[in-house]
């Protein structure tokens, strides 16, 4: 657990992008080891995030697919790049629950081959804040989806019909609390009939047993860096 110093918005942003540039030169890079709970939170002015104990996920967009073994470790996922002018290039960021609770870890951080792994404990003990970083007008997207009900595989998947869409504007970029987008399915009453069914509603948390295979759908229009920050609730 670390104890951070005040830094101002232009420090932050020096450091936001050292972190593109040390993570995407070389996957060799030995990466911070594996978090056990979360680290403390940067007392902070202006960007959005709260303060407090909290987990930092970076996912970083490439250019050139990475081939080195990533599995296990790290607090970083690389995903293709792609462009703000293109069809965006797709990575299934795998969701797994956690063995313990308060443990968040990447268990593959190469997201470059299609599909990385995240795990994380279930939602109601933590919220979800994130902000996008790198050239004004780069964008990504992410859906909460699943593959399967009850076990059986679905008519194709299974997705919200909400997302969180992160856009690099101009200026300072500020954290927003997208918590409910990233831990909830909202599912269409008429084309996830089945699912709503077993369910039981049209809303779905993260890692309830009616769905299976749950996944971050990481949609991404040439976004180099998004912060991703899980913050704990206190009591």
């Amino acid at each position: 657990m670390r104890i951070g110093l005040r830094r101002t918005p232009r420090a932050l942003a020096a450091l936001a992008a050292g972190a593109i540039a040390a993570c995407s030169s070389d996957a060799t890079n030995p990466d911070p080891a594996p978090s056990a709970g979360p680290a403390l939170a940067v007392a902070t002015t202006g960007n959005g995030a709260p303060s407090g104990a909290h987990y930092n996920l970076n996912i970083i967009g490439v250019q050139n697919p990475k081939t080195a073994d990533m599995t296990g470790g790290g607090n970083v996922i690389f995903v293709g790049l792609g462009t703000k002018t293109t069809t965006p290039v797709t990575t299934k960021i795998l969701l797994e629950q956690s063995a313990s609770a308060g443990v968040f870890e990447v268990l593959d951080k190469n997201g470059t081959d299609g599909e990385a792994k995240f795990s994380l404990p279930l939602p109601g003990t933590y919220t979800v804040w994130a902000r996008a970083l790198g050239a004004p007008g780069d964008s990504a997207k992410i859906t909460t989806c699943a593959t399967d009900i009850f076990g059986a595989p679905a008519d194709g998947d299974i997705c919200s019909t909400q997302n969180e869409v992160f856009v690099r504007g101009t200026g300072k970029s500020s954290f927003k609390n997208v918590t409910t987008n990233l831990t909830t399915i909202v599912l269409d009453a008429v084309a996830d009939a089945d699912a709503v069914l077993a369910c039981g509603g049209t809303t779905v948390s993260l890692f309830n047993p009616c769905l299976e295979g749950y996944f971050w759908k990481y949609d991404n229009n040439g976004l180099k860096l998004l912060q991703v920050r899980f913050y704990y609730e206190t009591p």
